[in-house]
C-alpha cells in the first residue's frame, strides 16, 4: 500500500552536537520510562492504523504525532527506525458504514485513506517504512491462524476459528485489567464475551466464516475474513520480526486490542514480551465526550486545512498536550497554536538571538515524550534576547528535527 513522503529532517549532528541518548518512553505495561535501544541500532516500531472512514480526526492526529515524535528522537540519537502502520481495510466498522451510506466499502476504504494520508503528509509526519493493508497482508493473517491451530491455541465456533487466551502464559500483562473489566471492555469494543460456545468470554475471533451479502477470500482456513486483532499480529511478525522495541496507538487499544494481538504473536513464536515496550496516546475529547466515530463529535484535520488553518498551527496545538494524560479540545485551542507559531516564526527570522536550549530539548522530549515542555523551551528561547548569531538557525533546526515544525 502507498505511504506519503516523508519531510527532509534536519541531522542535528551536522552542526555540531553529538548524537542525542536513546529516547525513554512510558511503558503502559510497567509504568515505567522504558529506553528505546532496538538492536543492531534499528528501532523497530509498530503503531496501529486507521480503520479508513472519518479520517483523519484529530485523536488519529495526536497518536501519529506522538510516534513521529518518538521517531524523531530515535533519529537525532543516531539510530535508523523501522516503523510499520497498518491500515484496517476490512472490518465490521467499514462495512457498516457502506451499508448506512450505499458506498461500496472498497471506495470508501480508498478514498479515507487518502485523505489521511494527504494528512499526514500536511502535518509532516515521517512516512512509515512499510505501510499495510489487512487486504493485502490476507496471506500472512491465514498462516499466523494455521500456526495458532498447530499450537492448539485456536478452536472452531460453528464455522468461524477463535484465539484460546487460555494458551497465552503472560495474557492481560499489557493492561492489567481484571477479567470482569476485560470482559466489558471487549464488549465494547468489538468482542463478543457472551457468545455461546466459547471457551473463554474472552476469546476473541481469529477468522470469521463467509457471510451472505459479505466480502470475503478463500483460503486454508475456508472462504471467510480475518478477525481484527490477528492482522497486527500478523503484519508486525511478518515485516519486524519476533520482537518490536516499541508498539503503539490510542489508549482505547490497550484493550482488547493489544493485549490479545500480542497474546497471539506471542503463542506463534513462544517469545515474551512482544513489545519491550508499549505506548499509548489518551483519548482526546470534544463537547464534554471522548472524540469518536459512534458519537459523531469529530473535528477534522481535512476541515481546518480547507479552512485555511496551517498545519503546523494544527500540529502545535495537538502537541501542547502531553500524550499521558486525557484531555478535552476547544475552539481556542487553535488561536493559541496560531499565535504561538507566529511569535516563534518572527523570532527565527533575527540576525541572532540566546543560545539555543539543545540539550533540554532533548531531554524533555527523550524523557517520556514532554512535548509541553519542549514547547515551553522554546518559548522562552523566542522571548529572551542575546547575541549568538547562529542561534536562530540552529533553533530552526533543533525545532524541525525534534518537534516536526517548520
Amino acid at each position: 500500500m502507498e505511504s506519503w513522503p516523508s519531510p527532509a529532517v534536519p541531522r542535528l549532528a551536522d552542526l555540531g552536537f553529538g548524537p542525542a541518548a536513546p529516547p525513554r518512553v512510558r511503558d503502559t505495561a510497567t509504568g515505567e520510562l522504558q529506553p528505546v535501544e532496538g538492536r543492531d541500532g534499528v528501532v523497530r516500531m509498530y503503531v496501529c492504523g486507521i480503520t479508513p472512514y472519518d479520517a483523519t480526526h484529530l485523536g488519529h492526529a495526536a497518536t501519529y504525532l506522538l510516534f513521529d515524535t518518538i521517531q524523531r528522537a530515535c533519529l537525532d540519537a543516531g539510530m535508523t527506525v523501522r516503523y510499520v502502520q497498518n491500515v484496517t481495510d476490512i472490518d465490521d466498522p467499514l462495512l457498516e458504514r457502506a451499508v448506512q451510506t450505499g458506498q461500496d466499502w472498497r471506495a470508501i476504504a480508498l478514498r479515507e485513506t487518502a485523505l489521511f494520508r494527504d494528512d499526514m503528509a500536511a502535518l509532516r509526519v515521517i512516512a512509515p517504512t512499510e505501510y499495510v493493508g489487512a487486504v493485502e497482508a490476507m496471506p500472512d493473517i491465514v498462516d499466523v491462524v494455521r500456526r495458532l491451530r498447530e499450537r492448539g491455541a485456536a478452536y472452531d465456533l460453528d464455522g468461524d476459528v477463535y484465539f484460546s487466551v487460555a494458551a497465552a502464559p503472560h495474557f492481560g500483562a499489557v493492561g492489567h485489567y481484571s477479567s470482569a473489566e476485560m470482559s466489558r471492555l471487549s464488549g465494547e469494543r468489538g468482542g463478543d464475551p457472551d457468545r455461546p460456545g466459547k471457551k473463554d468470554p474472552l476469546d476473541c475471533l481469529l477468522w470469521q466464516a463467509a457471510k451472505p451479502g459479505e466480502p470475503s477470500w478463500d483460503s486454508a482456513l475456508g472462504a471467510g475474513r480475518p478477525g481484527w486483532h490477528v492482522e497486527c499480529a500478523a503484519i508486525a511478525l511478518r515485516h519486524l520480526g519476533e520482537q518490536v522495541d516499541v508498539n503503539g496507538g490510542g489508549s482505547d487499544l490497550v484493550f482488547p486490542h493489544h493485549e490479545l494481538s500480542a497474546a497471539e504473536a506471542e503463542v506463534v513464536t513462544g517469545r515474551t514480551p512482544f513489545a519491550r515496550a508499549y505506548v499509548h496516546q489518551a483519548m482526546v475529547g470534544y463537547e464534554g465526550e471522548k472524540m469518536s466515530k459512534s458519537r459523531g463529535n469529530l473535528v477534522f484535520v481535512s476541515r481546518l486545512r480547507a479552512a485555511g488553518i496551517d498545519p503546523m498551527a494544527i500540529r502545535l496545538a495537538l502537541l501542547a498536550h502531553h500524550h499521558s494524560a486525557d484531555w478535552e479540545w476547544h475552539d481556542d485551542e487553535l488561536a493559541a497554536a496560531i499565535s504561538r507559531l507566529e511569535r516563534w516564526r518572527a523570532a527565527l527570522q533575527r540576525t541572532s538571538g540566546p543560545p539555543a536550549p539543545v540539550a533540554d530539548l532533548r531531554e524533555a522530549i527523550g524523557a517520556g515524550t514532554d512535548t509541553p515542555k519542549a514547547l515551553g523551551l522554546v518559548d522562552e528561547w523566542v522571548a529572551a534576547d542575546g547575541h549568538d548569531a547562529a542561534a536562530p538557525g540552529v533553533m530552526a533546526a533543533a525545532i524541525d528535527a525534534l518537534l516536526g515544525i517548520d
